[in-house]
């Protein structure tokens, strides 16, 4: 039984699985925060942490939802207001010494307008289109944090080969990009089948390869030179296989 099936039918329980949706994606970012203040990780570090990690926390919170309509907006609202908190320290309208130390590369706070900004609106639209009854959006979202976010640390630690498209990329970060998006894609999709939330009629290994190959598409996009934009092209490219590849 999903924690959702306690209040289903209730507006209050899915206002209070905003709030807890709120509390667990704010709580984690201001631990990274924390950690990169402190120097105990470095800035390009955390700033992969948490793009590993926020999405697949966020997105497990959405068990907490019902199935009232109104649901995916309220959970929409969750990345939406963490984008605006992210615009308003870009902006410098927000001062956030913390934040900008744990999602910079240099310290500037308008970094934070690009990459991270990019990631928050990428999870809103998502969030929206497919919510949990389709696999696509999971499975778009789970590639660009699984993915995505592992490449870059597999690369710049095990990264000797450069691809020949992209001298800033090894094809070491590319297969962490592939493997790590697939694995996060497939263990997601899974677990939200198995509870419920759709049918995909595919057996599990039909299902492997077809996120196998939306996986390859979002890792020849992620391997193009397209710096501080990749988290819109990554998703789009994941979602447009998706659409091709996988049951809607």
């Amino acid at each position: 039984m999903l924690l959702s099936d306690l209040w289903t039918g209730h507006w209050l329980g899915d206002v209070l699985a905003t709030v807890a949706t709120l509390a667990v994606a704010l709580g984690w970012l201001r631990v990274m925060d924390a950690l990169a203040a402190r120097g105990l990780i470095g800035h390009r570090l955390s700033r992969k942490i948490i793009h590993i990690g926020t999405g697949p926390l966020y997105v497990l919170c959405w068990l907490l939802f019902s199935n009232q309509p109104a649901a995916r907006w309220l959970a929409a609202l969750v990345p939406l207001l963490i984008t605006v908190q992210f615009i308003l320290v870009g902006t410098g309208r927000l001062k956030d010494p913390a934040a900008v130390a744990a999602m910079t590369r240099h310290g500037d706070p308008r970094e934070i307008l690009r990459g991270p900004m990019f990631y928050g609106i990428v999870f809103v639209v998502a969030t929206l289109a497919y919510w949990r009854t389709s696999p696509i959006g999971i499975t778009a979202l789970m590639l660009l944090c699984g993915g995505d976010g592992l490449a870059d640390i597999v690369g710049r630690r095990l990264g000797r080969r450069p691809l020949p498209i992209n001298g800033g990329k090894t094809w070491a970060g590319s297969l962490a990009m592939f493997l790590g998006g697939f694995l996060f894609a497939l263990v997601f999709v899974l677990l939200f089948e198995r509870v419920g939330m759709y049918v995909s009629g595919l057996s599990a290994a039909q299902l492997g390869g077809r996120l196998a190959m939306v996986a390859l598409a979002a890792t020849l996009v992620e391997a193009l030179p397209l710096e501080d934009v990749d988290n819109l092209t990554i998703t789009l490219a994941a979602a447009l296989a998706g659409f091709l590849l996988l049951p809607t």
